[in-house]
């Protein structure tokens, strides 16, 4: 009897007592051209994610698809099914909070690694567009566009995040105030709804579904083909960092720059808080010369916080001999301090991946995989201020485990009949607190230090009134998620009754109960006002 023939018992008999026999024959009769895995080691690697902040929990199984139907196929076994088991899809496994998790009786299907079948990014440079793979990486998309001298004109910070996952949530940087979101610039889409349908979406056809699943956290469909809008790709980029004393006089230079219109603008708008000396040493730093450290001592500030400013102007290399003519006439109206200055100058696609670098030395140390509590709040813009003094200057004192970033964005470049939920304000701030917990660090290092300190900014909203929306939300009942999305809760709760009646996808977002879910939870007080 062969180990392989003995680990196929042994799943199968997991199959059964965890949902039967009938439904274990469904499961068995999908004729799919990717594949099933049962291993252990597979079932291990999508129990956890990128925040480690949850239990691992293996699913019954892994789908790696070859298609958009091999994914149809499964739904519509699972629509069909007594139980009607979870499906989740997983692209490069990035969420903090389990979010792509099935539990134990669901099948996860397994995006991002390249499956037979599976199409490579078919980019059409006369209609200035690509169409990608749901679980494509961003860094493929970008590799392969580039071949064509163009780009998409909205990122994320780190690339190694799947086109589907991110879709799914908004996807933001520093270009957004300029270009939106990368949901602002998704042209059509292919989706596997929770019957099972494969529905081709856009502004044309479609268009609920289309506008829902764009920020609809998987709640919908798993996004199995993305259309991406594209802009030639400029060859290299000037990063700038500033330094500032005053919070107010930093958000005016923010703001000022995000109002800018036409082709005298920056390209790339970020910024960051500096509670300590950790300028240097923490992981979006890198590019500082470390014959020229920053030390925060050196730089005159009227208390313990300094903000950074991080902006860019993209060229050609034709136009060298001009960019720093551009660049000095741009920074003439701003209003930092004069001897902060840090700049240096790369090629385009080493500054978008400027993240991956950083990671791979955090790898080296072993401080990469290590949980992440980390919290995205977008903080309205009359806000802001108040935000600065109970926060940065308040709650997390003078010590931080990971970069804190802040940046304004512009409301209209943001589709409303989208599902991501913003502030209602014209413009309003990304908040996003990045930390990275050690067991053997320091007290303020530690994973429940760190999650008591976000569980203490949020309630400082609330009892302060700012009215903060999460980015990449994780609610713990419905009534949060109900107060989450406010005035679109009544649409998106039509659309799941619609697109996913059965509560199949995405159940790890735990905003609506899976019927099979409950049959493994315990009976107690604990109720599905959880879920």
């Amino acid at each position: 009897m062969t180990s392989s023939f003995l680990l196929m018992t042994f799943a199968i008999c997991t199959l059964i007592i965890a949902v039967g026999p009938s439904e274990l024959l469904r499961i068995g009769a999908i004729d799919v051209d990717g594949h099933f895995t049962f291993k252990p080691s597979d079932l291990a690697s999508v129990s956890s994610d990128f925040g480690m902040l949850k239990s691992p929990e293996e699913p019954l199984a892994v789908l790696h698809p070859s298609s958009a139907e091999d994914v149809a196929r499964l739904i519509r076994t699972a629509y069909g099914s007594a139980t009607a088991f979870p499906v989740s899809a997983r692209g490069h496994g990035h969420s903090i909070n389990g979010q792509a998790s099935t539990g134990r009786n669901g099948v996860v299907v397994e995006m991002s690694h390249r499956n037979i079948g599976t199409p490579e990014p078919l980019v059409e440079p006369e209609e200035m567009y690509v169409d990608v793979w749901g679980g494509e990486l961003w860094v493929d998309v970008l590799k392969k566009t580039l071949e064509h001298g163009l780009a998409p004109k909205s990122w994320t910070d780190y690339l190694y995040l799947s086109v589907g996952g991110t879709l799914s949530n908004a996807g933001i940087s520093g270009q957004a105030f300029h270009h939106g979101p990368q949901i602002s610039n998704v042209l059509e889409l292919d989706v596997v709804t929770g019957r099972g349908e494969v529905m081709r979406c856009s502004e044309e056809e479609n268009t609920r579904l289309f506008h829902g699943v764009l920020g609809g956290l998987g709640q919908f469909g798993i996004i199995t083909r993305a259309r991406i809008s594209l802009e030639p790709a400029p060859q290299r980029v000037r990063w700038i960092r500033v330094l500032y004393s005053s919070f107010e006089v930093f958000t005016e230079d923010q703001e000022y720059l995000i109002s800018m219109h036409g082709q005298s603008k920056f390209d790339y708008v970020e910024g960051f808080v500096i509670v300590d000396e950790g300028l240097v040493n923490n992981w979006r730093s890198s590019f500082f010369s470390p014959r020229n450290p920053v030390k925060i001592s050196s730089v005159s500030s009227n208390g313990s916080v300094l903000y950074c400013l991080e902006i860019t102007k993209n060229y050609h290399e034709s136009e060298s001999d001009t960019v720093d003519q551009e660049v000095e006439i741009l920074m003439k109206k701003l209003n930092f301090i004069p001897t902060s200055v840090f700049t240096t100058d790369l090629q385009y696609v080493d500054f978008l991946d400027r993240v991956h670098k950083a990671e791979l030395k955090l790898r080296s140390k072993n401080l990469w995989e290590v949980p992440h509590p980390w919290l995205n709040l977008f903080v309205p813009k009359s806000r802001i201020s108040d935000f600065d003094k109970g926060v940065f200057k308040g709650i997390l004192g003078n010590k931080t485990s990971g970069p804190i970033l802040i940046y304004p964005m512009n409301k209209d470049k943001w589709d409303e009949r989208s599902s991501a939920v913003t502030p209602d304000e014209e413009v309003f701030y990304l908040v996003a607190l990045l930390r990275s917990a050690l067991s053997d660090g320091e007290e303020t290092q530690k994973l429940e230090y760190l999650k008591d300190q976000n569980r203490r900014i949020l309630e400082f909203c609330e009892q302060a009134k700012i009215n903060v929306k999460q980015y990449l939300p994780h609610h713990a009942t419905q009534e949060e998620w109900v107060a989450h999305y406010g005035d679109k809760w009544d649409q998106f709760r039509s659309m799941k009754a619609e697109f996913d009646p059965r509560h199949i996808l995405a159940t790890g977002q735990k905003i609506f109960q899976n019927p099979s879910l409950a049959l493994f939870r315990p009976s107690s007080s604990s109720s599905s006002a959880s879920w």
